[in-house]
């Protein structure tokens, strides 16, 4: 099993942030963590179908968080959190590739994962994590809180789909994505590089936006489009076709 099971997002105003998703994709908040406060963060986590999205904002100087927000020009993607089902191998695995590890843990017992370092795996900080419960898509999650499924809304949006990550040398990104998450790398319909995780895709695009190298975009299951438009442009959101941005991201509606 390889899941994506969690987006994070960077945001200068967590409030700001906060009502912009919530009113636009009909989310609902399900846990704000303190433990990130250790790491001079607040943050938000919000179910998308049995997928979440979280996102932090720093409340101190001196922050990665913060300093990512300066590099990149403002809110954006931040982390693809992926959920698979044996993090002892990923830790050999990464091991093995020379990838350093920034951060690790969890409650034993109850969920383990490993934060890799950006600069071996670059695109966005990338988090591989087991959690107890995980055979279940509705299951456990511990990032985000002890009863998340009371949050649990899908009458605007169902399921993140796709997270897209730009870069100036995509196939390379994605080649280095694959030697780590052990999965080949394809190409979609239109010649992307895209690695295929279960119900969902990591895809490798240029940068289009004069914003360097991240995570520029998710795809959404849509299950009410016209209501997600019209509150987009209701809130003064870039709205372009079937793309809206949010939070400094393309969310593209499939």
């Amino acid at each position: 099993m390889l899941r994506m099971r969690q987006i994070c997002l960077v945001a200068r105003d967590l409030r700001a942030a906060e009502a912009d998703l919530t009113a636009v994709l009909g989310l609902e908040v399900c846990h704000r963590d303190p433990g990130v406060g250790r790491f001079g963060l607040e943050n938000v986590l919000l179910p998308v179908g049995n997928d979440f999205l979280e996102v932090v904002a720093p409340v101190r100087e001196g922050t990665a968080a913060g300093r990512y927000l300066e590099r990149r020009g403002g809110d954006g993607g931040y982390m693809v959190i992926l959920q698979c089902d044996d993090v002892a191998a990923a830790r050999r695995r990464v091991a093995e590739l020379g990838v350093r590890v920034v951060w690790e843990g969890g409650p034993p017992g109850e969920s383990d994962g490993i934060q890799l370092h950006p600069k071996d795996v670059p695109g966005a900080i990338l988090e591989l994590r087991w959690n107890a419960g995980g055979e279940d898509p509705a299951g456990p999650w511990w990032p985000a809180g002890p009863d998340w499924q009371r949050a649990r809304r899908t009458d605007v949006v169902r399921a993140l789909r796709a997270a897209e990550l730009q870069s100036p040398d995509p196939a390379a990104l994605a080649r280095r994505w694959g030697q780590v998450l052990d999965r080949p790398v394809t190409a979609d319909a239109a010649g992307r590089p895209q690695i295929a995780l279960d119900g969902a895709v990591l895809r490798f695009v240029p940068v289009v936006d004069g914003r360097g190298e991240g995570l520029g975009g998710l795809d959404v299951e849509a299950a009410d489009r016209e209501r997600l438009l019209a509150a987009a442009r209701a809130r003064g959101c870039p709205v372009d076709a079937d793309v809206v941005t949010l939070c400094g991201v393309r969310f593209r509606l499939v």
